[in-house]
């Protein structure tokens, strides 16, 4: 294998884990505001607001973001624990 073929495939999979870990960080930080708001204004504000749903549909687009970049088989099973953690995260 050429030494450019290594550094493209090094870079993929680097790009693939930066990715991955932007999209933990991105959906703990839409939870982290939904609890802030939660103490600040209370419960009542997240249940009569629509910032829940809206919150909802980001993390399922960080969820396919994902699935659109991470297509190896090792990346499966941290794709399925991205899935199971965010969109059922209450």
């Amino acid at each position: 294998m050429s030494d450019q073929l290594k550094l493209i495939i090094y870079i993929k999979n680097m790009l693939s884990d930066l990715i991955y870990i932007n999209s933990i960080i991105a959906t703990e930080l839409i939870k982290v505001n939904e609890n802030l708001a939660a103490q600040r204004h209370g419960e009542d504000f997240l249940e009569e607001s629509t910032c829940i749903p809206e919150h909802q549909q980001l993390s399922n687009h960080i969820v396919k973001i994902i699935d659109k970049y991470n297509k190896a088989q090792n990346d499966v099973q941290r794709k399925e624990d991205l899935k199971k953690h965010v969109l059922k995260h209450d």
